[in-house]
């Protein structure tokens, strides 16, 4: 793909827009919120299928538990919305990281990706939005490699680039997936953690206000970031990043997410990023224009009858 292919690809997509998401729905709270997002904001955005990716942590047993426990909590998270018309894409990820960067682990999401991908084009192109380790991507790339000029990919990992490294959960647990992604060419646009998309977060009066009691989705988002937030706040004031929403609001519009271009960094095993100014250009997110997009979300959570 040429240089000027790329940068159309990059531009914000003209809606409505096709959407794939690939979720490690079970790791923390904010999956389930960036997932509700993308629900109610049809017709704007039409999920195609949603996928579950590994992680590791207090959570799970191991990367592949991480992925089941996913795949069930997109589930409960599409009964909950009413949407269990889409029940039936939904697709198990990968249960390993990748080995290296030349061998995919296939699984059904790999396999879904590569196979909806491929019904797309540089002019109306799928968006793969990714918001855990990007295992289950990475491995598209590697097993169909002329999909990179059919998706762009929407990714929430790393840190900012002037953030002391690139220690972030998505990214460390997979950085050989990271390295393919950041540099076969497909069209990238990242969302970095900390320094960047680290400034969306919520209030438990915020929650409470707008949100409790409104639908059963509603309620169910409160009450298991409530949890999450007991186990760690332990009766202080608290707040809570719910960042995966921001990878969903990029394809929403500029309103909510700032961006310009760059060369796509490196990551780096050591986790850092290394840098050349002659690698293809990426979009790199570097502002959430925070209440604003608070505002839409709870508008349309809210809004469901479910």
């Amino acid at each position: 793909m040429d240089a000027l292919a790329r940068l159309s690809m990059l531009e914000r997509p003209k809606l409505p827009a096709d959407v794939l998401l690939d979720t490690d729905t079970f790791n923390e709270i904010d999956d389930q919120f960036a997932l509700a997002y993308l629900l109610r904001s049809e017709p704007q955005l039409h999920v195609r299928a949603v996928t579950a990716a590994p992680f590791f942590n207090e959570n799970s047993l191991s990367p592949a538990d991480g992925m089941r426990k996913s795949y069930a909590e997109i589930r409960r998270i599409l009964t909950l919305a009413g949407r269990e018309d889409l029940l039936p894409q939904v697709f198990s990820g990968s249960e390993t990281y990748l080995p290296d960067e030349k061998t995919p682990v296939r699984s059904e999401a790999a396999d879904r990706i590569c196979s909806i991908g491929m019904e797309y084009s540089r002019e109306r192109p799928l968006y793969v939005v990714a918001i855990g380790a990007i295992t289950n991507v990475a491995s598209a790339l590697l097993l169909q490699p002329e999909l990179k000029e059919r998706i762009v990919v929407v990714w929430l990992g790393g840190h900012a680039l002037d953030w002391p490294d690139s220690r972030e959960f998505n990214m460390m647990q997979d950085v050989a997936a990271a390295r393919v992604v950041f540099g076969c060419g497909v069209p990238l646009v990242q969302l970095p953690c900390m320094g960047v998309v680290s400034s969306f977060a919520v209030s438990e009066a915020e929650l409470l206000m707008w949100l409790s009691g409104k639908n059963a989705l509603c309620d169910y988002l409160v009450e298991h970031t409530r949890e999450a937030a007991r186990k760690y706040a332990a009766g202080k004031p608290w707040s809570r990043v719910i960042w995966d929403v921001t990878a969903v609001a990029w394809l929403l519009g500029p309103r909510f997410v700032s961006d310009r271009l760059i060369p796509a960094p490196i990551p780096e095993y050591d986790h850092h990023y290394g840098s050349c100014p002659t690698r293809p250009l990426m979009k790199y997110c570097y502002w959430i224009n925070r209440d604003e997009l608070v505002r839409d979300l709870f508008e349309k959570l809210s809004s469901g009858s479910n």
